[in-house]
């Protein structure tokens, strides 16, 4: 009976024989003195390799989105990946000259940068690969290559290039009829659009993945299918639904004694009972919330052996997410602080230095904490990074939302009358290239407001009627009639 070991990404138990783990995907870099030597063999497992039902949850259910960051964080920096390159560039030329088959290697090379978080570099030996893989018409692995081209765009913030690098490899799959594996790709697929709160789309490709585990009874594949779906879930606010999806999946992992997964499910049942408790218990204390959250981290603990750094600081990073956001709205500050600045040391460990959409969202809370505590400078300057990482992956919506809050503190906290100008008029300018009329005319009016208090009253007058025309155009009454009193008074 072979002897198993780990898979370095993702902490699964793989075959000592098996070139690419069954879980998530990434190819098994042997040692230099064993592996290389080998025939190439094994490929086949990247696809083919039935998820075994006992396997480890993995809460980011896809071929590899996640799960492949999830080395150990000494590996980063080892010089001996650097010299698995070296041997690897040898192994090429000495290939090269025999006029053997490539592709493989470049594949492991890609991984090998990948670890090293040399993104750029790892896309470039991927391409190639592709290339090659494309020359031979090998379909499985042209499909293995896409699926870690999109993961890399992914990680680099080009979501529409990875979903076509997705849609790709979902294309391939479906002539080897392999749809265990179109279900891992429609999660893929559902992970990308959620990162870009594109939650129509990913809630439509969630659905294709239960739908067809279902119709083909893959039982594992739906609970971890649904799992994913409870974040869309979540915006929509059908909380019923949430709710017996993760019952189901609770007493599925209990049953299956699988603690990465009924750690998911608390952390999910934390973050139902903060939202139902925030709707339905106005002044509740989040009691049940922040219980289920810290059954998450003892079951943490349990698996501390078991887990890497990586691993570890993926699963707590949310918890302590909402931990902080609990002791704020206790009016906690200094606990609501810390456990936010936990969240984004454990965002900043697994992200390895990339700047993230999971970092925004903990600057946009550490700055409530400063604002909330009356430190507005604190709070403005956390909100400036958070635009930042906004503005990076495009979210214009979001830039205008934070540069219209901004705006108002300048207005309520320091009376900057020209600073809160400034930032009123940055969003004016993005939500007049999107298109948001609303959040026009409600600036065009407090920049009015503003103008009217400084007795600029021409300029005061141009904004309230820009304000009025916009509101017209919406058939806003309300708002109509006291602009129309704002502006005769100025007539008089």
């Amino acid at each position: 009976m072979s002897i198993k070991r780990s898979c370095p990404y993702c902490g699964n138990p793989i075959h000592p024989e098996d070139k690419y783990c069954s879980i998530c995907g990434k190819p098994q870099l042997s040692d230099l003195n064993l592996g290389y030597e080998k025939e190439q063999k094994g490929l086949n497992h990247f696809f083919y390799n039935d998820l075994k039902e006992e396997s480890s949850y993995n809460p980011n259910y896809n071929i590899g989105l996640d799960s492949e960051r999830d080395f150990d964080i000494n590996e980063i920096n080892n010089a001996g990946i650097d010299e698995e390159i070296r041997y690897i560039e040898q192994k090429i030329e000495t290939q090269h000259s025999q006029g053997n088959p490539l592709g493989d290697l470049f594949l492991e090379k890609g991984a090998l940068y990948y670890k090293k978080r040399d993104f750029s570099r790892a896309l470039k030996e991927l391409e190639t690969a592709l290339k090659i893989f494309s020359e031979e018409r090998d379909p499985l692995k042209i499909a293995i290559t896409h699926n870690e081209i999109g993961l890399i765009k992914e990680k680099l913030g080009y979501f529409e290039d990875a979903i076509f690098h997705f849609n790709t490899t979902i294309d391939l799959l479906r002539t080897l009829n392999e749809p265990k594996k179109i279900v891992l790709m429609f999660n893929n697929i559902g992970n990308a659009y959620l990162q870009i709160n594109d939650f129509e789309n990913s809630y439509e490709y969630y659905q294709k993945a239960i739908n067809l585990a279902e119709r083909e009874q893959f039982i594992y594949e739906e609970v971890k299918s649904s799992s994913n779906l409870v974040e869309v879930l979540f915006f929509l606010k059908d909380y019923e639904r949430v709710k017996r999806i993760l019952q189901r999946n609770e007493q599925f992992f209990q049953k299956n004694n699988d603690l990465h997964g009924l750690i998911i499910t608390k952390i999910k049942y934390g973050k139902l009972f903060f939202y139902m408790e925030g709707k339905y218990l106005e002044g509740g204390d989040y009691t049940k919330s922040y219980n289920s959250f810290s059954e998450a981290l003892n079951l943490i603990e349990q698996m501390h052996n078991s887990l890497s750094i990586f691993q570890k600081s993926k699963l707590e990073w949310e918890i302590y997410l909402y931990l902080g956001k609990i002791e704020q709205l206790r009016d906690n500050h200094q606990k609501a602080e810390s456990f936010l600045l936990k969240s984004m040391e454990c965002v900043r460990l697994f992200e390895t230095g990339e700047e993230n959409l999971k970092e925004a969202t903990i600057l946009e809370e550490l700055a409530r904490v400063y604002t909330n505590s009356s430190e507005i400078e604190n709070a403005i300057e956390y909100y400036l990074l958070a635009i930042r990482i906004h503005e990076r992956f495009g979210e214009d919506l979001r830039v205008a939302e934070l540069y219209a809050k901004i705006a108002q503190m300048h207005r309520d906290y320091s009376d900057d009358t020209l600073k809160a100008i400034e930032f009123y008029e940055k969003a004016l300018f993005i939500y007049e290239h999107l298109g948001y009329y609303k959040e026009l005319a409600k600036i065009y009016a407090v920049l009015g407001d503003i103008y009217l208090s400084k007795n600029i009253t021409d300029v005061a007058m141009s904004n309230f009627q820009k304000a009025e025309r916009i509101y017209n155009q919406l058939n806003d009454n309300y708002h109509i009639e006291l602009l129309r009193e704002k502006i005769a008074s100025l007539l008089e």
